[in-house]
């Protein structure tokens, strides 16, 4: 799924794919007379710290940087406001232990006079993850679980396609996404309507790429790890969540349950955009990957917990996780995108972090989360300037988020804007709103074949990963259910001969997605039927 793809780099690698150019020459200076030695040039704009330590050494950044960004901070997110045409969106910043900065712009739901402020409550999609991260270092401080703790030690029944790999599964690799598990494992399940327990189940039955030596960002991969933490304490994940996490830190109104967000009357509507509109079309239950999708929280929770991993654990002067614990998630794991030139540089993930370099060469942290349907959310740190800025938006990802934070960040550390970051990332997540399946853009044949009679094809049709899929006739109309209670549902239209066209929808699938049914008949009746919306991974036929 593109989705995926995008979450694979979670939109920050978009940044260092941007900012990686070649250097130009130039034409070379005339030589000095002999005998008298030219001095070396210095180009006192570029200063380089020198501390002790050589591989911590950065480029300077500008003084009174900082508060010159909080100053632009305001025009940024005008700016931003104007060319993205997000609803809403809210920001706080964080330095050197406080929140300098924290503000909400634009409406909660267009159509309704509620305006986004600091207390406005965001569904964080991905966000979730590097929060979650820190649930689970914090397990490891307390000793209750390591990262390399495999998940079979607690999770005796879990299973992947390969035994070996089954049994060396650690909680650090499915943090990692190195499992092996394609891209977007389980989320087709998830979107059909099966729950947590269902979609891990059916894990095992997915094609594995090579353990530990490929990335493929998969968010029930991630979850197989949280909820091995969670049996190692004895509650589920949302509760030791609240327990270690959100309580400790006065994230009051932080959660990792779908139903206290909707609880919640100072909320964000999701708006998904459709063709240059943002629409407040969907509702999204993340529970069953709340780990990886399903946390929802306000900017003021958000500078709470930056301010937190900013001072490597510390709540106040109490050392909450160990600096030990958790620093493997924030630090390179992983590849995700090898480089593709000898200029470029390798996108890099933590245990539920993106971690990099800046071109000045400072060390960050962050993430982005997406929710197709209308979410665009998106963090940053850079511990060497002690500071950090969260972005969470009520649209679809279109690059609001992270331009705002890459153009923040750089007038931080270099005192003016390095590029327009706005179409920088626009065009790169142009393709997350793409509709998908085979038919998509396909001219409907003009002189079509008839179909088999519709009774030959109704029915009740079997599949061990999605389960059963039902016919049904209303008139001369056919349907096809799907999931738990076949409460996915949607119309069969005739496309030509036994081939069908249907209208895939959830959080894969963005508007105008359109995939074929193709029916395999034979001495007048159907005995398969082949979704090509769902055999990504060859899962996609049902039989009778």
């Amino acid at each position: 799924m593109k989705r995926s793809e995008f979450l694979i780099g979670a939109g920050l690698s978009v940044a260092a794919a941007a900012v990686t150019g070649s250097a130009s020459a130039t034409e070379p200076a005339s030589q000095p007379a002999a005998g008298k030695p030219r001095p070396l040039p210095v180009d006192t704009r570029i200063r380089v710290t020198s501390p002790p330590n050589p591989g911590t050494a950065v480029v300077e950044s500008p003084a009174g940087g900082v508060s010159e960004a909080l100053r632009m901070l305001p025009w940024l997110t005008g700016s931003t406001l104007i060319a993205s045409r997000v609803p809403g969106l809210a920001i706080a910043v964080v330095h050197q232990g406080k929140t300098v900065f924290a503000q909400g712009y634009g409406v909660r739901q267009i159509g309704k006079p509620g305006r986004v402020d600091t207390r406005t409550v965001f569904q964080l999609a991905s966000l979730s993850k590097p929060i979650g991260a820190t649930v689970v270092a914090r397990q490891v401080s307390r000793s209750q679980v390591k990262w390399d703790t495999p998940v079979t030690a607690l999770l005796p029944h879990f299973a992947l396609a390969d035994p070996w790999v089954t049994s060396h599964l650690t909680i650090g690799d499915c943090y990692a996404h190195r499992s092996g598990l394609p891209p977007a494992a389980g989320d087709l399940l998830e979107d059909i309507g099966y729950g947590r327990d269902y979609v891990l189940h059916h894990l095992r039955d997915e094609p594995l790429a090579p353990f530990r030596s490929s990335y493929a960002y998969a968010n029930f991969g991630l979850t197989i790890g949280a909820e091995a933490v969670a049996r190692a304490a004895g509650i589920d994940w949302d509760t030791l969540s609240q327990q270690q996490l959100y309580g400790p830190l006065g994230m009051t109104s932080t959660s990792s349950r779908y139903r206290d967000f909707i609880a919640r009357t100072n909320r964000a509507a999701m708006h998904a955009k459709v063709g240059k509109r943002f629409l407040p079309l969907y509702q999204r239950d993340a529970d069953p990957q709340s780990p990886a999708g399903g946390v929802s929280s306000n900017v003021i929770d958000m500078a709470a917990w930056m301010k937190m991993v900013l001072a490597q654990g510390k709540i106040g002067h109490n050392q909450w996780i160990e600096t030990t614990a958790l620093l493997p998630a924030i630090s390179a794991e992983m590849i995700q995108h090898p480089a593709n030139d000898v200029l470029a540089r390798p996108g890099q993930y933590g245990y539920g972090f993106n971690v990099g370099v800046q071109p000045g060469g400072r060390v960050t942290m962050g993430h982005s989360g997406a929710f197709a349907q209308g979410v665009g959310t998106a963090f940053t740190m850079i511990p060497s300037a002690d500071i950090g800025i969260v972005v969470l938006t009520n649209g679809s990802p279109v690059g609001a988020a992270e331009s705002l934070i890459a153009s923040f960040l750089d007038i931080v550390q270099f005192g003016y804007l390095t590029r327009d970051w706005w179409k920088t990332y626009q065009p790169a997540l142009a393709g997350l709103m793409d509709p998908v399946g085979d038919l998509v853009g396909v001219k409907p044949p003009k002189h079509p074949a008839p179909s088999a009679p519709t009774n030959a094809l109704v029915g009740t049709y079997r599949n061990h990963y999605y389960g059963t899929a039902v016919v049904r006739r209303h008139g001369g109309i056919l349907t096809m259910e799907l999931g738990p209670r076949h409460r996915y549902t949607f119309t069969l239209n005739h496309w030509d001969g036994s081939t069908f066209s249907f209208i895939p929808t959830g959080e894969n699938a963005p508007a105008g997605s359109l995939s074929s049914a193709k029916f395999v008949v034979s001495h007048g009746k159907a005995s398969a039927v082949t979704l090509q919306f769902f055999d990504a991974q060859k899962h996609g036929t049902w039989t009778r």
